[in-house]
């Protein structure tokens, strides 16, 4: 798509300074490599040295920002959240593929499913008994989709994603491709030496808004429900236990792992490779650095880090004492020879 840079700023909320407004844009680009014919963003004035020798056309700055030296050639956009302008501006530029309300004929579909007809199923997908979508989801190439599933409007399933019998998804969710929703939980007995299977027959329940990223798989409860709230956001290869229940506005990062049985209140964030510990609670808002192993509970609005996991300011003193630990064994072997002249002197 192009817009006149006054159209994209009107569609944006921003105002122009600068004198090049039928400077057509076509494409979004980072403030170091944006050329001609395209809109960037500037944000944090450490990068201000990149706008002076910028050969984008525009740029999205906040209100108030302190711009100097702007080559003339490039139309400042002045507006009062110039990061979601600049989001904006990507959606207008780079619209999402739309795939037509379809079903390919290569489609394997029971005959008991409901499936509107503005829904677009690709090849190659396979829906089973009792299955039901909601108007204009899209089911790419390859997915399977088990049993009762239920999947609500505007929905999109990326190819080879699979969903196992008896999920819930709601609407505006977006599944990427080889995620695994409802495989079973990990539980097992230890008797007469050897581990039997706990049979895992919940199932696992998505809200509206929700996005679960690449290869990352989501377990199905043991008896009631594994639980992601509405506008959750997971990324790729996260492994997310049985029994769980994730709030509302959650941010997963990459190659997190979460045992069975946690609660994951609202708008916590588990940064990346994060380990949780079965049975833990996460509070509210609360922030677990990246890499940290949670064995017990993290208060509302706290940041923790390292494993075992603690509160950040406790975690840094002991990360400066233990750097001072060198010097500190050294003043040590020191005083101790100075205590054994003043012995052999006694």
């Amino acid at each position: 798509m192009a817009l006149k840079i006054h159209e994209l700023a009107t569609a944006c909320g921003a105002t122009m300074e600068g004198d090049n407004p039928a400077q057509i844009i076509t494409a979004t680009n980072d403030i170091t490599a944006a050329q001609i014919g395209q809109v960037t963003q500037l944000t944090q004035a450490r990068y201000r040295h990149y706008l002076q020798t910028s050969q984008a056309s525009a740029c999205f700055v906040a209100t108030d920002f302190d711009a100097q030296n702007v080559p003339e050639s490039l139309v400042l956009l002045r507006c009062a959240d110039p990061e979601m302008a600049f989001v904006n501006a990507v959606k207008l530029l780079h619209p999402p593929i739309n795939y037509p309300a379809t079903i390919s004929p290569q489609a394997v579909i029971s005959e008991s499913v409901i499936l509107p007809e503005s829904c677009h199923v690709g090849a190659f997908v396979v829906i089973n008994e009792g299955v039901e979508i909601g108007e204009n989801s899209e089911i790419l190439a390859g997915v399977y989709l088990g049993q009762n599933v239920k999947i609500g409007k505007n929905t999109r399933i990326y190819p080879y994603a699979v969903i196992y019998d008896g999920v819930e998804i709601g609407d505006n969710v977006i599944i990427h491709s080889g995620a695994i929703i409802g495989a079973d939980g990990f539980g097992y007995k230890f008797r007469n030496g050897q581990h039997v299977k706990v049979p895992q027959i919940g199932n696992v329940v998505i809200g509206d808004n929700v996005e679960i990223g690449a290869n990352t798989c989501v377990d199905r409860g043991a008896l009631g429900s594994t639980e992601i709230g509405e506008g959750s956001k997971i990324d790729n290869l996260v492994q997310i236990g049985h029994n769980n229940k994730i709030g509302q506005h959650v941010i997963v990062c990459g190659q997190t792992g979460i045992s069975g049985s946690c609660t994951i209140e609202n708008y916590a964030i588990l940064a990346g490779s994060t380990g949780i510990a079965d049975h833990v609670k996460i509070g509210q808002g609360a922030v677990v650095m990246a890499r940290a192993g949670v064995a017990n509970d993290v208060a509302p609005k706290t940041q923790v880090f390292g494993s075992p996991a603690k509160e950040k300011r406790v975690v840094y003193r002991e990360q400066v004492a233990l750097s001072q630990l060198p010097e500190l064994v050294k003043t040590i072997k020191q005083l101790e020879a100075r205590l054994a002249q003043l012995e052999l002197k006694i």
